[in-house]
């Protein structure tokens, strides 16, 4: 997406247009190593494309011998043997034959946007085998995250006879003990780092589990449903369930859910991944699923789909109900063939979102002032942990990962609710830093109520006597790697250009590469010299311009949520001084009209740095 990745690599080569230090604290470097130059070049040559373009498939992993395939990407290649997975034999044929024997089934998932995907596929999987399940999502605010023993003795009392928890579960021990020795099965579909000893349930499916070589841990949870559903046709086809009067539904499908979930988990944008996007984004084009073309609708968005559209439109409203509204609406929306109900449904999560939009806006100012005043007493300080009981519990997550973005270290926002005297806490890190790892240890520390997470993201809960004790506990835990981390921080450019060679052509050029996101950055290029024309704020936080080369060509561009930093004060303060300008390159559309716009993520001073 937009957000700079800054890396840490020393051994990168020399700082590019010799910039040690640019406005945002950052050395440029080159994203293509020395030991790849040559590979850019062959695979350029070998698929008798522009050497731009070799370059930025070799700096993003790409080889001679696999680069057909990067360009072209195979769901056939790339998706593995489902039985790699371990349990999904188990937990495929127990879902099989629930759909023989019509069972009652219910589906646990997650109120975000993978959760929501994952119970949409499961909902109309089911549909297709001529089921209805029932489908349980629990409320942020009042249950958590994840399966709780309430709710699973509510699904069983109601007659289901097989649960299915997707995008959730494999911390949930206490919780689905309940079914043990009833008439109730339990198979997990999750994607969560998992701790050696797992739930004791029918089947736990997770390319994370501890014991799991299949290679696909990169996945969502929406990726691994795919795989599950890739098997359980399978098992039924061997079974002779199928005929032409009930034939195997078409999964391909339902591959723009997929796509969607894989972008807005911010997973690896490689291997698997990258087929699910390429393909549910054609998929999407074809606008099937209703819930996805009456949301784009109301967000007037009627342009081709690509993954800004999934993670910074649909992404958000979607997520918006279980933030701070109705958590069933994501997966109700994706799953529904009702035109009232989609509209309806598409409308409540647009004024959610703008709602969500307000709210957030405030608590970042707060968290800001609060994360400077920490800084100014501890400018070392390896972790930010901020709190506040007037903050939603729902958007903790995203406070953390704006502060974390402007102070570049992990960050932790906790919002105090009064009930129990517990907080709710959310953290995202930085490259280098596995906050999910913290958080186990937290956990076993006894220094958190619960948690878990990723590397990158984690959630907790804790009591107010434990806060002091885990802010101790985190300093020391994620210290090293994280000032390590921040020792050096590198933002990695994949070559130069003007203004005049940013063009509709040159895009699409790109976009052969894609699509872009988490392990498949999109590409950064620095504009030489360029002068900043006409800088002003818009929106309060963002900082618009014009960049204007020697030769007067010029593209419009603007700094995201820089109005009050050394970016943007840099900006507009550079009175059509030249500057070095590192941003992506995207197409926009406004008023009708396409044109080519640079999101701006760092300046450097050409007066200031080493030639």
């Amino acid at each position: 997406m937009s957000s700079p990745s800054p890396t840490t690599a020393s051994d990168l080569s020399t700082p590019f247009l010799g910039v040690e230090q640019s406005a945002r604290g950052f050395t440029w470097k080159d994203r293509l190593a020395p030991h790849q130059q040559t590979i850019g070049v062959a695979i350029a040559q070998h698929n008798n494309i522009p050497e731009i373009l070799g370059r930025v498939m070799a700096s993003r992993g790409a080889s001679v011998e696999n680069s057909e395939s990067f360009l072209d990407p195979s769901l056939r290649d790339l998706m593995p043997d489902p039985h790699t997975l371990q349990d999904m034999e188990k937990g495929a044929t127990r879902i099989a034959r629930a759909i023989s024997d019509k069972e009652n089934i219910a589906v646990f998932g997650d109120y975000d946007v993978d959760g929501g995907t994952s119970s949409a596929l499961m909902t109309r999987f089911f549909a297709a085998h001529d089921l209805t399940n029932r489908t349980y999502i629990p409320d942020r605010m009042k249950e958590g995250y994840g399966p709780n023993e309430n709710a699973i003795k509510s699904l069983m009392a109601d007659g289901a006879t097989l649960v299915i928890t997707v995008d959730c579960g494999i911390s949930s021990y206490q919780a689905l003990e309940v079914a043990n020795g009833t008439a109730t099965d339990v198979v997990i579909i999750d994607h969560h780092q998992a701790e050696p000893v797992l739930p004791d349930v029918h089947a736990v499916i997770n390319p994370n589990r501890q014991d799991d070589l299949s290679g696909q841990g990169h996945l969502c949870a929406a990726g691994v449903v795919f795989l599950v559903m890739v098997d359980i046709v399978r098992i039924l086809r061997k079974q002779g369930w199928y005929d032409k009067n009930t034939p195997a539904p078409n999964l391909l499908q339902w591959l723009d859910l997929v796509a969607l979930a894989t972008v807005c988990d911010v997973v690896p944008l490689t291997g698997l991944n990258r087929a699910y996007v390429i393909k549910g984004l054609q998929v999407m084009h074809n606008r099937q699923n209703l819930g996805l073309r009456t949301l784009f609708d109301v967000a007037s968005v009627n342009s081709e789909p690509n993954p800004y559209h999934l993670g910074f439109i649909l992404g958000p409203r979607i997520n918006a109900g279980g933030r701070i509204g109705n958590p069933g609406l994501g997966a109700q929306l994706l799953s529904t063939n009702d035109e009232k109900q989609a509209q309806t449904i598409a409308l409540q999560l647009d004024s959610l979102n703008k709602q969500r939009r307000d709210m957030e806006a405030d608590m970042v100012e707060e968290a800001v002032s609060q994360a400077e005043r920490i800084l100014e007493e501890d400018p070392d300080l390896a972790m930010l942990v901020v709190a506040s009981t007037d903050w939603h519990k729902g958007l903790v997550g995203l406070v953390a990962s704006r502060l974390t973005e402007r102070f570049r270290r992990p960050t932790l926002a906790i919002s105090w609710t009064g009930e129990n005297e517990e907080g709710t806490g959310s953290a995202r890190s930085i490259a280098g830093v596995d906050l999910g790892a913290a958080v186990r240890a937290a956990m076993k520390a006894h220094v958190i109520i619960k948690g878990g997470g990723h590397a990158m993201a984690a959630g907790l809960t804790l009591k107010e006597e434990q806060f002091e004790a885990l802010k101790a506990f985190l300093q020391m835990e994620v210290g090293a790697a994280a000032r390590g981390a921040r020792a050096a921080p590198v933002l990695e450019i994949d070559g130069a250009l003007t203004a005049r060679a940013a063009t509709f052509d040159f895009v699409d050029l790109l976009e052969k590469a894609g699509p872009y996101g988490s392990e498949n950055p999109q590409p950064r290029f620095v504009f030489p010299s360029h002068s900043c024309k006409n800088p002003q704020i818009v929106g309060t936080v963002h900082v618009r311009c014009s960049i204007v080369a020697g030769d007067n060509s010029r593209l419009d561009a603007i700094a995201f949520r820089a109005a009050d930093t050394d970016l943007g004060r840099t900006l507009l303060e550079s009175n059509g001084m030249p500057l070095h300008i590192a941003g992506q390159i995207k197409r926009s559309t406004w008023n009708g009209r396409e044109k080519i716009e640079v999101i701006i993520d760092d300046v450097a001073d050409p007066r200031k740095q080493n030639k």
